[in-house]
């Protein structure tokens, strides 16, 4: 069954939240407190872990973005933000530390399902059977979502990981904003063009040395660097 974790200090959202996440097939374990949910997503290990994390921004110890942070330094899980603020600039600062999606409250329980069902799909989208990618310096590798720049592990986030396998797979070609967020789904709409370039700019940084990801005034984006035959 997949696994949530809920990081949410309020006590009154996580049981009824949790019941209705039965429903799908989904089981919601509750923290508190950053620490407990921490723990919890370093006990489980990679193995029989969590699916997806959902983070609030409003938290003791320490807020929802530096939790945010402190989690993808340690594991790529697809993570979705909720904060009772609705400013904007707020959901392009968690887009930035590397949340994959942004939820506002007070939100619809069916509303924040549907959107760990669309993360956890964009998650697996990947044929388990499609081959690896290989170019100068980088291999792509979509049955295990893994990346290697000069032989050297990359770790990228769920989002990270679909746009480059995007721009991968036909090297070379430029894809506008809307072909990549046709692709990516899942932010909110007037997020949408800001979305894209943050999620390249952080590819790009995370790519370095390479210098693999052109932008095309414009027109958008494409995969520039030399393909390696098999």
């Amino acid at each position: 069954m997949t696994r949530i974790l809920l990081i949410d200090d309020d006590a009154q959202l996580g049981p009824p939240l949790a019941a209705y996440f039965q429903r799908f097939d989904m089981t919601l374990e509750c923290a508190l407190r950053p620490s407990a949910g921490l723990a919890l997503l370093r006990q489980s290990g990679h193995q029989n872990g969590f699916d997806a994390a959902i983070l609030d921004v409003m938290l003791p110890e320490m807020d929802g973005f530096e939790l945010c942070r402190t989690i993808r330094k340690e594991s790529d899980i697809p993570i979705i933000m909720l904060t009772a603020r609705g400013d904007v600039m707020d959901r392009v600062v968690g887009l930035e530390l590397g949340a994959d999606d942004y939820v506002p409250k007070p939100f619809e329980p069916r509303e924040l399902v549907a959107r760990v069902q669309t993360v956890l799909r964009r998650r697996s989208t990947s044929a388990p059977a499609a081959a690896r990618l290989t170019f100068e310096g980088l291999v792509i590798d979509p049955s295990t979502r893994t990346v290697l720049r000069n032989s050297e592990p990359v770790e990228l986030t769920s989002t990270e990981f679909d746009l480059l396998h995007l721009l991968a797979r036909d090297a070379g070609k430029v894809f506008t904003r809307d072909d990549i967020l046709n692709h990516l789904r899942g932010h909110e709409a007037e997020l949408y063009t800001r979305a894209v370039d943050i999620v390249v700019s952080r590819l790009r940084k995370k790519l370095e040395p390479l210098d693999c990801i052109k932008t095309l005034r414009n027109a958008g984006y494409s995969l520039a660097v030399g393909r390696v035959q098999p």
